[in-house]
C-alpha cells in the first residue's frame, strides 16, 4: 500500500467532517472506521482511499484519533505494537479532556502530537479549530498541517492550558448558537411567521452578525447598540433578554461544559 499524508481512524460527523475539509487541498488520505460501509462510502465521496486501522497506523503521516475520549485508550492499545514502530508519525487528536501528554502515554511512545479541537461548522468551511502541539512536533510540521487544513475554516493556536476553556466555547458553542436560532424562529411564528421562514431569518440574521463582528473589529455592546434606537422594538426585546439572564445562562452553559472537559481528562 501507498504511503499517505492524512489518515483518519473514524469518519463520525466530526472525523468525516475533517476528512472532507483536508480532502480540498490533497487526495493522500486513507479513511477507516469500525463502519466498512461508512468508510467506503466517504472515501467514493472523497475520490480517496479506505482500508482498515492497521493500513491507516502502518501508511499514514498524519493520523486523526477520531474516537471519543472514553475509547481512546482501548484503541491506542489495539494498534500500539504496530504504531510504535513508526518514528515518522504525528497523532492528531480531537478528543476532549485529553492531554497531550495523555495521548503520548495511552500510545506507548513519545510521539509528536497535535491537539486539535474542531467545531462542526469545519463540515461547510466555517469552522474554528484550536490547535497547539506536542515540544517534539516542529514548526515546518505544524504549518504544514494548518496549510493543508485550512479548508475547514480559521485556525487557532491555543495554549494546551486553555484547550478545554477554549473548546467550552468553540467547540461546544455551535450547539448552544442552534438553540438560539430555534428560539429566534419560534418568536417568528408566535408573531404569525410560518416556521421554514422564520427559521430562514433567524439564521441569516445570526450569519451576518457574527460576520459584521468579525470583519468589522466593533465590539458587541456597541453593536448591539447600533440596532437600538431610543424608544424603539429592538430596545424593548433587549430589555427581555436582559431581564430573563440571558448572559448569566450563556456563562453558566460554557461553565459547565468546561467542568466536563476537565472531568474527561481525569477519567
Amino acid at each position: 500500500m501507498k504511503n499517505y499524508l492524512f489518515g483518519f481512524i473514524g469518519a463520525g460527523n466530526m472525523g468525516g467532517a475533517l476528512a472532507k475539509a483536508a480532502a480540498k487541498s490533497t487526495k493522500e488520505i486513507l479513511i477507516c472506521d469500525k463502519d466498512s460501509t461508512k468508510a467506503s462510502s466517504l472515501s467514493d465521496e472523497l475520490g480517496c482511499d479506505f482500508g482498515d486501522i492497521v493500513d491507516v497506523v502502518k501508511n499514514c503521516k498524519y493520523i486523526f484519533l477520531g474516537v471519543k475520549p472514553q475509547m481512546m485508550a482501548d484503541m491506542l492499545a489495539s494498534v500500539s505494537e504496530e504504531l510504535c514502530k513508526r518514528d515518522d508519525v504525528i497523532l492528531v487528536s480531537m478528543a476532549a479532556g485529553l492531554s497531550i501528554e495523555t495521548i503520548k502515554k495511552m500510545a506507548g511512545k513519545d510521539f509528536k502530537v497535535i491537539r486539535i479541537m474542531p467545531n462542526t461548522p469545519v463540515s461547510v468551511g466555517l469552522g474554528e479549530i484550536l490547535y497547539s502541539k506536542s515540544e517534539n512536533t516542529t514548526d515546518k510540521e505544524l504549518t504544514e498541517f494548518v496549510e493543508y487544513m485550512n479548508g475547514a475554516g480559521v485556525l487557532t493556536k491555543i495554549d494546551e492550558s486553555l484547550m478545554d476553556a477554549g473548546c467550552s466555547v468553540s467547540g461546544c458553542g455551535p450547539a448552544f448558537v442552534y438553540m438560539f436560532i430555534k428560539a429566534l424562529a419560534q418568536g417568528g411564528t408566535e408573531c404569525g411567521i410560518d416556521f421554514d421562514t422564520s427559521l430562514q431569518l433567524a439564521a441569516q440574521t445570526v450569519l451576518g452578525s457574527a460576520k459584521l463582528l468579525i470583519e468589522s473589529g466593533i465590539d458587541p455592546d456597541t453593536l448591539k447598540q447600533n440596532v437600538c434606537s431610543p424608544g424603539g422594538s429592538t430596545i424593548e426585546g433587549v430589555k427581555s433578554l436582559e431581564n430573563s439572564g440571558l448572559e448569566d445562562t450563556v456563562i453558566n452553559a460554557v461553565k459547565k461544559s468546561y467542568q466536563r472537559n476537565i472531568e474527561l481528562g481525569a477519567t
